[in-house]
Order: C-alpha cells, then sequence, then structure tokens
C-alpha cells in the first residue's frame, strides 16, 4: 500500500507529536512542514522534507494527501477553509474554530463541499471512552443521574512563555482543555443543554482564567458538576490518570470522572465500579458489590491518525466532525458566558 502523504502545520508542542506519530506510521509519510518560525527549519531539517512559510505557499507547490492544522487557534477557520476551497483533507486541533461564527461558516462550507474534515478531539478515540460507553449503557448502571469531573494539574511557566496567545483571550484553559472533557461528556451523557460557572484568575493574574468551577444539564435530566484548574498541583486529569500520553506523571490510583446510575456507578477511568447486585432492594445501607471493568490503553492520536488516513482512502467518515467540534464550541461559548453573568445559559444546538 502507497504511503499518503501528510503535511503539518504548525511546529509547537501539539505539532511535534503529530510529527513524530506520522514518522512513526506504516500508513503515511511526512510531506511537509508549514510554519514561518525559525525552530520549524531544524524540524524540517531533521525530518528531511521541505518547509514552507504558509499553507499558500504549500499549495502552490504541491498538495498534500492530507494535512494536520496544529496552528494557534485564531488561524483555525482560515487555514480549514483553505483546505475546504483547495480540497485537502484535514485534522483542525481544538476548537475547530476561535469564534462560534467562524464555526457555523466553516460547518456551511464544509458541508457544501463534502470536505473531510476532522476535528482533533483525540480522545473521541480512546478505548477508556468507548468501555465507558458500554458500562453506562448498561442494565447493571441504569439511567444517568450525575456526573463529577476534575481536570486539575499546573501547566509550567515555560508553556506560557513559548506561546505567549495562551495568557490572552482565547488562549484560557476553558477553551484549550475543558472543550476536551466536553466532549468526553457528550460521548458518555448525551449533549449539555444548559450551563452555570464561575472562573477566578487570581494566581497567575492573566488576562485569562486559570480555575473554573461549573454545573452541566443533560438532554436526559442528568446534571453534572466540573472543576478545571492549570495552576493547582494536582493529578486529577485525564492526562495524569488515562496513562495514554507517557510524557505527563500519572497516578493510576487516581480517578478524573465519576458517573453515577439508578443502579451503580463508575469511577474513571480506573473503571472501578460499584452496583446493587441482582433484585434487592437498593438502599444506602445495603452495601453495594465491586468491580473493576478490563480495558485497553492506546495512544488516541495514533489511533486518530489511523482513523485519518482510512478517512482519506474514503473508508471511513469523520468520527468528530466539524459539527461534534462546532457543538463542544457552543458548550464551551455557553459556559464563558455564564461565568462573566453568573446566570444560567442555554448552550445552543447545531442543527
Amino acid at each position: 500500500m502507497t504511503k499518503l502523504k501528510i503535511a503539518v502545520a504548525g511546529a509547537g508542542l501539539i505539532g511535534k507529536t503529530h510529527l513524530k506519530l506520522i514518522n512513526e506510521s506504516n500508513e503515511c509519510e511526512l510531506s511537509a512542514i508549514v510554519d514561518p518560525s525559525p525552530q520549524a527549519a531544524e524540524l524540517a531539517q531533521q525530518y528531511n522534507v521541505p518547509l514552507f512559510a504558509s499553507l499558500n505557499a504549500l499549495f502552490d507547490e504541491a498538495k498534500p494527501d492530507g494535512i494536520i492544522l496544529a496552528t494557534p487557534n485564531k488561524l483555525h477557520a482560515e487555514q480549514a477553509m483553505q483546505c475546504v476551497n483547495e480540497g485537502v483533507p484535514a485534522i483542525v486541533e481544538k476548537p475547530v474554530t476561535q469564534t462560534i461564527e467562524e464555526g457555523f461558516a466553516l460547518f456551511k462550507e464544509a458541508e457544501k463541499h463534502g470536505s473531510k474534515i476532522l476535528v482533533g478531539h483525540h480522545r473521541a478515540y480512546s478505548p477508556i471512552l468507548e468501555t465507558a460507553k458500554q458500562v453506562i449503557e448498561s442494565e447493571r448502571f441504569g439511567n444517568p443521574v450525575a456526573a463529577i469531573g476534575s481536570a486539575i494539574f499546573y501547566k509550567p511557566d515555560f508553556y506560557f512563555d513559548e506561546g505567549p496567545w495562551r495568557t490572552q483571550k482565547g488562549g484560557g484553559p476553558i477553551l484549550i482543555n475543558m472543550i476536551h472533557e466536553i466532549g468526553n461528556l457528550r460521548y458518555l451523557l448525551g449533549e449539555i443543554v444548559g450551563v452555570q460557572a464561575m472562573s477566578s484568575n487570581v494566581n497567575r493574574q492573566f488576562e485569562v482564567e486559570d480555575t473554573t468551577v461549573m454545573t452541566m444539564h443533560f438532554a436526559s435530566g442528568a446534571l453534572g458538576t466540573f472543576v478545571l484548574s492549570d495552576t493547582a498541583c494536582s493529578g486529577r486529569s485525564w492526562e495524569q490518570t488515562s496513562l495514554e500520553n507517557k510524557s505527563y506523571a500519572s497516578y493510576g490510583d487516581e480517578d478524573c470522572y465519576h458517573i453515577a446510575g439508578t443502579n451503580g456507578s463508575l469511577s474513571i477511568p480506573t473503571m472501578r465500579m460499584k452496583f446493587h447486585d441482582g433484585n434487592e432492594e437498593k438502599s444506602w445501607w445495603k452495601p453495594l458489590a465491586l468491580d473493576t471493568v478490563e480495558l485497553e490503553r492506546e495512544d488516541p492520536l495514533a489511533l486518530q491518525l489511523t482513523h485519518f488516513c482510512a478517512l482519506i482512502r474514503g473508508e471511513a467518515e469523520p468520527r468528530v466532525s466539524i459539527k461534534d467540534g462546532l457543538q463542544n464550541l457552543l458548550v464551551i461559548d455557553a459556559i464563558v458566558e455564564a461565568s462573566e453573568s453568573k446566570n444560567y445559559v442555554e448552550v445552543r444546538q447545531v442543527v
């Protein structure tokens, strides 16, 4: 099988990860890097591929079979639209666009062209999520009632020094990190129809938040709470508990989600389950049966790349479409509005 030629735009933190995965793939190979920065020239030399300063320069030279847009959020809409107009399949790193208006414009244009576009919510490919969803949909679990989630971690200073845009509006943890959690929660529990939130920036003193607490109302009637912080020394985040990304220090005894139903509950990702056994009367005075659900761990970013190759070849439909990415962004937009207004905010739905 001839390897697909994949280009990567953006040679930052996540871009470097994509470069490595493409280099290790049996289905595709790196064809070019698109980035005007000086450090990108070193990477292009390391991978022995041409370097382009812009997508226009790349497309003028030769169109790749696909491209991964790992650029700053403010560039996503323009660059994704370029890929749509050029007919080049793409993975757009999350968020799909920086604004809702851009998201709807991209969604409509991509729909019109039948474009092959994925949004980089890579956790959608995680075996942990897939196994958890099977449990939540089982009779042992019952109907979803409540969810408790956390993404509490400490980002080092160099993270902001290397990307000053992360200290400015559009670059805070709600948009960068929480949008992943929204994708997870929507996958596990269905659509989020309303939110409330409160934020603080007292610790980092950036323009953007460093800590946010929120509540969520799901269409099913289930309710959820979530705590987000990038300035807390804690290990209760997906990265630090899932063991999927070896770059992070991990704590296998910690959970970042606890989902409770009418018959049982599941802690994720330890997959420890508590449930009422048999037809006995349910009561908090009676002990719950215990179980640990078996699962396999794989790198979801690598699985995403495999799916992207299948999408390019016409063998699959987008697992995380522009519509999904836009709906995640609409929930995030509602969280931001709720945090600023201190009001309950209904979430707009993509139809």
